[in-house]
Formats: C-alpha cells, structure tokens, sequence
C-alpha cells in the first residue's frame, strides 16, 4: 500500500483512521470507567478524611480495594485535594506527559522528520494498542513507572550514570515487579546504580513506614501474601506464566517456581548479551518481558512494558515482525475465551499475549544493530576511530559518531529505513467491569487496580 503524497491526500487518511479508530473504540468495550483509579482515590479520601486504613476500603459494591505497597498511597496523598472527576483530569494528563517521555527517550529527536502526518499515524496506532487503552481507562499507572525506568536506561546510555537508579528505585517503590530491573543493574555491573536504586527503594518504603507504621505493618506481613486480594489467578487477563498454569488447572507453586526459574535463566543470558553489546534499551526490553512472566498477575493493561521490545526489532530491521506482533496486541484477542479456555483453542488462544511476551524474550534481536547507526542501547564514544591508511583521512560528517549519536533508538529511523512508519494503538468503549472485556462481564469481575503484586 502507498501512503498519499500530497497534503491534501494525507489529510483524508487520517480522517479516515480516526474515524476507524472511532468505530473500533464504540464496538469493542474498552473503557474501564477509571475503575483502579477510583481505588486510587477512595483509599486516600477514606484515609486522610474519614480516618480509615489503607487495606480496608473496598470500591463500594465490589471487594477490590488497594494493593500496592504502602509508599503508593503515600505518594497519591495530594488525591485527597481533589474530587474525583479532578483526579480523573490529573491522571490523564499525568499519563499523556509520561508517554511522551517514553516516547521521547524511544524514538528522540527523529520524529521531526516525518511531520505531523506520520506523529498522526502513530497516534493512531499508539491509541489502538490495548496495553495502553487499558492503562488510560483505567486510571493505571503503568505508563508512569515505564518513563521512570526508561529514563534510567537514558542515563546509562548517554554516560549520565551519576543519577541513574533513582527511576528504577521510585517504581520498585511504588509496584513490586520493576524490582527486577535492579537485578539488571547488578548483572550489568552498574554498582552504584544498583545501590542508589536499593537505597531509594528501601528508602521510599522506610518514609512509607514511618508515615503509616500500621499499615505497613499489615501489608508486608499479610496483604502481600494474600493473593484473594489481587484477583483470581486463572483470569483471562491474566498474561503471566501462573495464569497459563491456572488456566490448565495446576495451582502448584512448584512447578510455577521451575518455570520461573527457566525464564529467569534465560533473562540472565540474553540480558548478560544486550548489555556486553552495549544496547541499553534492548536489555531493559528484555527485563520488561521477563518482568511480565514472571509476575504472578500480569494483567493485560501491565504489558506496556513490551513497547521497547518493538522499537528494538523495527531498529533492527524487523519492522514487518514487529507490526504483526503490535497488530496481535490491538484485538484483543484473548477475550476471545473469557468464558471457557479448555482444550488446545483455549490453551494456545487465551494466552496468546503470554506466548508474544516469551517469543520476544527467547528472540529479541541482541547485536544487530545496523552499523554506524546508533541509537539509545549502543553507547558510542564521541572519539572517532582514526582512518586507515587505506581510507581517506577525511570522513564526512553524517558518519562520524559523536555525542549527537549517543541518544535514545529512534524508531522512526529505523522506520525510515525499512520503509515502515511508527508503530500502532487507541481505545475501546465502555465496560465499567474492573478489567473490562469484550464479552459480558463475569458474576465475580477481576480488578487490575487492586494488585501489589503487580
């Protein structure tokens, strides 16, 4: 297919994708009416106004309430300022201003060169990615934590380690999960990085404990441990490794701790590869995959992590892979089997997000970085290599590495040699059902806002 040359022509493409898009998000459900966000909000109200505990408000007419650890109501405390249509406001433009971040360090300065048509083409895409939908109907935080990690990786990639692991510790803090991108830090051998974000963590959660010692209290010693206050496991929105066993029946935890410990072995190895390469992005991609199998609950909205993934693969000449995997993630496909997940349909595709995750942990490209063309993964030194005798002494200056190359990996330029544009995302419609489906909702609803574990 040919994209339009002239304005005019590009003009009317884009009205036509927004108004599929329009279409898409007014038939297949999306909106979760801010349902986590509301337990944001109500945890807090009830804390700070009616002087309730953290872990006993439950969204009235539901049993979900919060799950994060402590220092996550700590830092959503200015919620008690606002009502929640405010709160609501806040959280979008919190949520916009985080994906430009991660949008920023993916792709860098490169967009300029496609104008407002291909940042509308990749709007467009962006808003149909149901990761992110959900994320945003929700009232999530995940696109938050996915900027503060990326922005370590920025760091580390552009020399600028003196403050990096502040991102990783203030998310570790916040959700349990990024934890793992200390151990990154550790395998990496970035010591101090692993050690500003152990202190930050441990920091944030001693403040936490200092504030609230009670609650505290209640959450390390007992709500962490109690997976009922999370959602069942076996749930369809579930695209963790547990959810797959679930789904076949097996509740064991040591068969899922074997498996765990088979992912995180081959993490260990592929991530050990990114970072001897020097490609920062590709290995915080990798623990972003690993981090979503190996998490007891990986609900669907947490998959935002696997946005790196797909620059990574378009960077590296795969820009056909990478649409084909993204355009899987827009269906919405597993809701498919929302009702019943026996037999093999149901084993191969109600976990279809989970055999993505695991296809791109296994295969991600490591080393295949077009030469010359660095981008945030591959620090380059700003010395350049000295001509051989072979070669002119003079080398023009589109070719000599430099500071200037030591950014973030712009997915628009891999686009731009592959012929492909940025990738693809938007939003569905409404289901006030906690992790909202394509079908009908279930008699007990699962809720993603409720989760420390996630």
């Amino acid at each position: 297919m040919r994209l339009p040359r002239t304005d005019q022509g590009r003009l009317l493409l884009v009205f036509a994708l927004l108004a599929a898009v329009t279409a898409f998000t007014a038939t297949v459900p999306l909106l979760r009416d801010w349902f986590d966000l509301r337990v944001y909000h109500g945890t807090v109200d009830s804390w700070v106004h009616h002087g309730g505990r953290i872990y006993d408000y439950l969204v009235p007419g539901t049993t979900y309430g919060f799950t994060y650890p402590p220092f996550a109501a700590v830092a959503m405390l200015p919620m008690a300022l606002l009502n929640l249509p405010a709160a609501i406001v806040v959280a979008l433009l919190l949520n916009l201003a985080a994906l430009g971040v991660v949008l920023r360090i993916l792709v860098g300065r490169d967009w300029r060169r496609y104008g407002w048509f291909g940042c509308a083409l990749a709007a467009c895409a962006l808003a149909l990615f149901e990761p992110l939908r959900d994320t945003v109907s929700f009232g999530q935080v995940n696109v938050l934590l996915l900027a503060l990690v990326l922005t370590d990786a920025w760091l580390l990639a552009t020399g600028r380690e003196r403050w990096a692991g502040i991102g990783i510790g203030l998310a570790a803090a916040v959700k349990l999960t990024p934890a793992l991108f200390i151990g990154l830090l550790l395998l990496s051998r970035k010591w101090r990085a692993a050690g500003v974000a152990t202190a930050v963590a441990v920091g944030a959660t001693a403040f936490a404990a200092w504030v609230t010692p009670d609650a505290s209290r209640f959450y390390w010693t007992r709500a962490l441990w109690d997976t009922t206050r999370v959602g069942r496991l076996d749930y369809v929105s579930n695209q963790s490794l547990q959810g797959v066993l679930a789904r076949l029946g097996e509740h064991g935890r040591p068969v899922w701790a074997i498996v765990v410990l088979l992912v995180l072995c081959v993490w260990v190895w592929r991530a050990s590869r990114a970072v001897a390469a020097g490609e920062w992005i590709a290995a915080f991609s990798l623990t972003g995959l690993a981090a979503c199998l190996v998490s007891p609950i990986t609900w669907v909205h947490h998959l935002v992590w696997l946005l790196p993934a797909f620059v990574v693969l378009v960077r590296a000449g795969h820009p056909r892979i990478a649409g084909a995997l993204y355009a899987v993630l827009c269906t919405s496909v597993v809701w498919l089997w929302f009702d019943d997940a026996s037999g093999i349909d149901g084993f191969l595709g109600s976990n279809t997000y989970v055999w993505i995750t695991l296809g791109l942990l296994l295969w991600l490209p490591v080393g295949q970085l077009p030469a010359g063309r660095p981008f945030l993964g591959r620090v380059v030194t700003a010395t350049a290599p000295a001509p051989t005798p072979a070669a002119p002494a003079t080398i023009p200056a589109s070719a000599q590495p430099g500071p200037s190359s030591t950014g973030l990996a712009t997915t628009a330029t891999a686009a731009a040699d592959t012929g492909s544009g940025p990738g693809r995302g938007l939003a569905r419609n409404s289901s006030s059902e906690p992790t909202g489906s394509t079908r009908p909702p279930a008699s007990k609803p699962q809720s993603n806002s409720s989760r420390a574990s996630s």
